[in-house]
């Protein structure tokens, strides 16, 4: 495998990366004028219709990583007007990420003209299979019901001209990685397969010789490091007082779209409840939710309606929205590459962001295996006392909302931290 971990041209803008320019015009209209590393990386080996190996962190833009080359492709190629047959296949391991995906092809596309569904399980088959019937270009899916609806004889996979594996890692984490054999048999031998995955184990590595030829590999990020920049802290707090402390944190406006990770989808429940108690606009999301509720729940976060999300791991690569400015761990994850996901969901290509974590004595463990892998200290602040917290948590007894400052200050130093305010970034 070719190994490329620097761009390939110096010059900026997406004009320099050889896209269609009804392309351009549209990322022009969405605010997009400058690519991101794995955007500038990648595309170009994708319009030269090689296999591309790419690792990068989740927040880096990789989506129109692939999306652009292969709207770029199917506009080239255009329509004959007969009834469409699927010519791109993206997989993804979560409901949110594939709707999200799909989502993205169809803002990106000019007027329209490329046609993409989105299936997933979880939510009645039939609209579904109308909408494969009236025929597709770009189809997104996720594994289990892509297998369910093949084998009702919905889906013909034999015109696949361009496949798409996002979250590789993840798949292999959800158990995914045999159905994920199981389709790509159904594939045309000869084809462009994209690989994308923000780690990089033994497991996907054997997967990348299997399924990718003569691949280039793309890295923009190492596969430890978290999205820059991106301020992060910890406040060492008995579980017990956790609570108040996440409470003391939301009184500040320096918050104002928060994503709050838990444990247990239990736990995520009860947290939201007690938020909610306190006045705070919060909802849970987690995989035991119906996808109705799940999507309703993601598009009150994405519109304002709901301040705080309090999700669990399976939101950690599944949720894209813009602006969330913090992330919280209430819990400090098992897993030190669930921190890399989790923080990853603000500060986002380019945006300044803030991750804190609630670390309590039973997590300290777990905190020092992210610092190792992250290879990054951590930066301590000082925990409010009970006394501060109970005056912070009860915004109600304040005749105005002021604005404060995180009520934490570094470890040794009487100096307050602060953040520059999210209204004037």
């Amino acid at each position: 495998m070719n190994q490329e971990t620097r761009p390939r041209t110096s010059a900026s803008g997406f004009e320099t990366l050889d896209l269609d320019p009804e392309l351009i015009a549209v990322l022009q209209t969405l605010g997009y004028t400058e690519p991101t590393p794995i955007q500038r990386d990648a595309i170009p080996h994708v319009l030269e219709a090689r296999d591309v190996l790419a690792c990068a962190q989740t927040g880096t833009g990789k989506t129109a990583a692939f999306a652009l080359p292969i709207l770029d492709e199917l506009l080239r190629i255009g329509s004959d007007g007969r009834r469409r047959a699927i010519r791109a296949l993206v997989l993804a391991p979560t409901r949110e990420l594939a709707a999200q995906i799909a989502e993205s092809f169809r803002s990106y596309t000019p007027g329209g003209r490329i046609r993409c569904e989105v299936v997933f399980g979880g939510v009645g088959k039939r609209p579904q299979v109308t909408a494969l019937r009236r025929g597709v270009d770009v189809l997104v899916a996720t594994p289990g019901r892509l297998l369910d609806l093949m084998g009702d004889g919905e889906v013909d996979l034999s015109q696949v001209e361009m496949f798409v594996l996002d979250e590789a890692d993840r798949m292999l984490d959800m158990g995914f990685i045999p159905d994920v054999r199981r389709i790509t048999r159904a594939l045309p031998r000869e084809r462009q397969t994209l690989l994308f995955s923000a780690t990089q184990p033994r497991e996907i590595r054997e997967l990348a010789i299997r399924l990718l030829y003569q691949p280039v590999e793309v890295v923009v990020d190492p596969v430890s490091s978290t999205v820059e920049p991106l301020s992060q802290s910890v406040y060492f707090v008995d579980g017990s007082r956790k609570l108040g402390l996440l409470l003391t944190l939301l009184a500040s406006d320096e918050i104002a779209r928060a994503l709050v990770f838990t444990r247990t989808k239990r736990r995520a429940d009860r947290l939201a409840r007690s938020l909610s108690r306190e006045g705070v606009e919060a909802a849970a999301i987690h995989g035991d939710k119906s996808q109705t509720t799940r999507v309703r729940t993601l598009e009150g976060f994405k519109r304002g309606r709901t301040r705080v999300l309090v999700a669990t791991d399976v939101a950690a690569r599944g949720i894209h929205v813009e602006d969330i400015d913090t992330v919280i761990n209430f819990d400090i994850p098992n897993e030190p590459e669930m921190y890399v996901h989790r923080v990853g969901r603000t500060g986002r290509a380019g945006a300044s962001g803030t991750a804190l974590s609630l670390c309590g004595a039973d997590e300290r463990k777990q905190l020092a295996s992210i610092e190792r892998l992250t290879r990054r200290k951590i930066q301590e602040l000082e925990t409010p006392t009970a006394l501060e917290m109970a005056r912070w948590s009860q915004p109600a007894a304040r005749p105005e909302r002021e604005r404060r400052p995180y009520p934490g200050r570094r470890s040794g130093s009487g100096a307050s931290s602060r953040r520059q305010s999210s209204a004037t970034r």
